[in-house]
């Protein structure tokens, strides 16, 4: 799970000089150049997940390669040479690597070239994970219970559905931005699924304001649920649809995709940093089906 991000001397030198000065790794000797098992690539820095080895092959050229990243996790810019295409955690813009295209590796036609050093490898017993993106009011709370739900990886705090690029806390506190305080969800589909993480998300909020959330009211503190496929949709759908028939007032959002920005680091695992449980996230049984999900049902 994503702890707090590491200082400049909790990172070895070579560390610092690979991921804050833009240095490369010798090729053929790090440590994630051949490693193929199922997991998840975070970033060395703030512990951001950036590549899922579903995306990872070899292309023995001397450095990990991925022909795709999780989405909004790496941004790219111009490198210093003018010539290539560098790419940076989009969380904390550490240096990873270089991009290139056109090679003919896969399909896809894209490597991520990425020096071992600038990541952190955390096994999964599935090599597919799967995403959902969700607001339900203060990111705090949210996270808190998805965070505990059988089957989820990893979760991230930020912001989605606005108009402001790589916004601020304070920027979406605004309520000017557009943007919804989200959590970001990746979940092992052999353990759990996505209509499961749907019914957590329900019983862990009031669905029924339409201001904000508990205290907490502004746009930015909306009940949302962003659908990134036609399949999950259809199961958000589905979901609020049962809702209503059983007389229950839903005003949460069905959204389209939208780019997620991740929040600083200071706000991730915020009630687990503080060892409190979440004021305005309260879980209530609502679904007749066994609960699966939060281990706050025993706290």
């Amino acid at each position: 799970m994503t702890g707090m991000k590491p200082t400049t001397k909790d990172l070895t030198a070579f560390e610092r000089y690979v991921t804050e000065e833009k240095g490369t790794e010798a090729p053929f000797t790090g440590e994630y150049v051949e490693r193929m098992e199922p997991g998840v690539y975070a970033c060395k820095r703030c512990d951001a997940p950036l590549y899922t080895s579903e995306d990872k092959f070899l292309s023995h050229c001397g450095w990990p390669s991925f022909d795709d990243e999780i989405k909004g996790a790496v941004r790219r810019e111009r490198d210093m040479d003018g010539r290539r295409t560098e790419i940076l955690c989009n969380n904390c813009s550490a240096h990873l690597g270089h991009l290139f295209e056109g090679e003919g590796f896969t399909p896809k036609n894209t490597r991520h070239c990425v020096n071992s050093v600038s990541l952190t490898f955390k096994p999964t017993k599935l090599a597919t994970l799967q995403r959902a993106l969700l607001a339900s009011g203060c990111f705090w709370g949210t996270e808190y219970h998805l965070t505990k739900a059988k089957g989820v990886v990893e979760t991230r705090v930020g912001f989605a559905g606005g108009h402001v690029p790589h916004p601020t806390y304070k920027q979406v506190c605004s309520g000017d931005t557009g943007h919804l305080e989200c959590v970001e969800v990746l979940f092992n589909p052999d353990h759990t699924t996505y209509e499961k993480i749907l019914k957590l998300f329900f019983e862990t909020h009031d669905f029924s304001q339409e201001d904000g959330q508990g205290p907490d009211i502004g746009s930015q503190y909306l009940s949302a649920i962003f659908c990134l496929s036609t399949e999950q949709r259809l199961v958000a759908e589905k979901v609020v649809g049962w809702l209503k028939e059983n007389d229950f007032k839903v005003a949460t959002q069905l959204r389209p995709e939208a780019l997620f920005y991740s929040a600083e680091m200071y706000h991730q695992k915020y009630y687990f940093k503080q060892a409190k449980t979440p004021y305005c996230h309260v879980y209530r049984k609502i679904f007749p089906d066994a609960r699966e999900a939060s281990a706050a049902e025993a706290n």
